[in-house]
């Protein structure tokens, strides 16, 4: 399984995934699930989950260009002239790759199941973020619903309902994406590190912060260690049930 999360912030975006895949108890790997595309007029992230076979064949379709037909139009997420546009050219590439593989996929009880976030900003654009379904379909996130999750999403999520508004400072976005991949990793075994982080300031076309983060990373640590025991002592402050009297 996967968990990725995304805001599309005031100041900017936070997108934050896991790197586990798990095909059974005793196929359990690791894949990076943040794709970046910064060539300098424009920073382009996109996440994925689900069939890794059918990511990795979309991601490489609309970062590269692999299995574009002759007769086609050579466009990736280089390319593309706003974001719009680079939802719309992942939305299309999820359902070409349905279609090339769709002819076996019942005969070998395939299950086709990719999602993506979609989020960036090509100079002279406006920053936006998608969330993009199997089927190729999309929505965008809005100042009212700032972030996208996709994967085992039901574990992170009470923290983003409780805290998330579009006007997060970027450095409280990255401690509230840290404390929902904390509580996802601690309640799921199909999710595992090393995650990745990207930060992206708004207007910039430029990558702020990539980073890798491994259980030794020393301010995850904290991170995990302080929400534990701020959630430790809210729990014994709460006042006992009257009827328990």
């Amino acid at each position: 399984m996967t968990y990725c999360v995304g805001f599309c912030l005031q100041d900017g975006l936070v997108l934050l995934s896991d790197t586990r895949t798990n095909a059974g108890p005793d196929n359990i790997a690791n894949f990076g699930k943040l794709h970046v595309a910064a060539p300098g007029d424009r920073v382009i992230a996109m996440m994925t989950s689900g069939n890794l076979a059918v990511t990795q064949a979309v991601t490489a379709r609309v970062l590269e260009g692999a299995g574009i037909g002759a007769g086609e139009p050579f466009e990736t997420l280089m390319t593309v002239k706003s974001m719009y546009e680079a939802a719309q050219l992942v939305g299309d590439a999820v359902r070409k790759v349905f279609n090339s593989i769709g002819p076996g996929q019942n005969a070998q009880n395939f299950f086709f199941d990719a999602q993506v976030i979609l989020a960036g900003q090509i100079e002279g654009r406006r920053m936006r973020m998608f969330h993009i379904y199997s089927a190729g379909n999309f929505i965008e996130s809005t100042p009212e619903t700032p972030f996208f999750q996709i994967g085992e999403t039901k574990y992170g999520r009470p923290i983003l309902d409780r805290v998330a508004r579009y006007d997060t400072p970027l450095d409280d976005a990255v401690k509230l994406a840290l404390i929902s991949m904390d509580s996802t990793l601690r309640s799921n075994f199909s999710v595992g590190l090393p995650a990745d982080l990207l930060v992206y300031r708004r207007d910039t076309q430029r990558v702020a912060v990539q980073e890798r983060i491994n259980e030794d990373n020393e301010y995850f640590r904290a991170i995990r260690e302080n929400w534990s025991d701020a959630l430790r002592k809210a729990y014994r402050e709460l006042p006992a049930p009257p009827w328990m009297s």
